[in-house]
């Protein structure tokens, strides 16, 4: 199986990082297509395991180390999250269906995105359905309001999800974007907590033991 090496651990204060209010929602850019839909490329299938290294930004604290996804496609994934430099502690995460688990310590739980930001960091669009999508075109990006009010903001470029935002009241509260060099981040906007991955590979491989699912 894949190998990865974990890193020296970085957990020390930072100072108190003022979280301010979420930032207002700019209006959608880009030239209205009323007749566009937002793009459903075939859900990926089989088994995969993604290694990356991660670092989190939060107000009292920066950690980093090395973590492994292991996706069961269309709709479970296992995340483990190791500090560095063999220290205890770190997360783990199972997500099945609609049903997200995140036990243990409080680092776990900052580790992990919520439901559609999780599956956006992954590549894949799954957000509740919504009655109202606005939908605008500028190139080869497309962005859609979704929802009225406005629950989601979705950019595709080309076919691929790059930023999923979640809006609450007008204010963008958290987001996703997949970025390029294998990079992925996810913000908090009222905590100020950040969480920054870096993908180092990506393998196809067999099923996965059933013992995974579980904790």
């Amino acid at each position: 199986g894949s190998r990865f090496t974990r890193h020296a651990l970085a957990l020390a204060a930072v100072g108190s990082l003022a979280a301010c209010a979420p930032p207002r929602m700019a209006a959608l850019p880009g030239a209205a297509a009323p007749a566009r839909r937002l793009p459903s490329p075939p859900p990926p299938t089989g088994h995969r395991r993604v290694i990356f290294q991660w670092e989190l930004k939060d107000q009292d604290m920066t950690a980093r180390g090395d973590g492994v996804a292991r996706i069961a496609y269309p709709d479970s994934v296992r995340l483990d999250f190791f500090l560095g430099g063999g220290a205890y502690g770190g997360g783990a995460a199972i997500l099945i269906g609609d049903s997200l688990a995140v036990p243990g310590s409080d680092i776990a739980r900052r580790l992990v995105p919520p439901r559609a930001l999780l599956w956006a960091a992954l590549g894949q669009l799954v957000i509740p359905a919504e009655r109202d999508t606005v939908v605008r075109v500028d190139g080869s990006t497309l962005r859609a309001d979704v929802g009225s009010p406005v629950h989601w903001r979705v950019t595709f470029v080309a076919d691929s999800l790059v930023r999923l935002e979640r809006v609450d009241g007008g204010r963008l509260r958290e987001w996703v974007e997949r970025g390029a060099g294998q990079r992925v981040q996810y913000r908090h906007e009222t905590s100020g907590r950040t969480l920054t991955l870096v993908l180092q590979r990506s393998d196809a491989v067999n099923a996965f033991d059933s013992s995974i699912w579980r904790f």
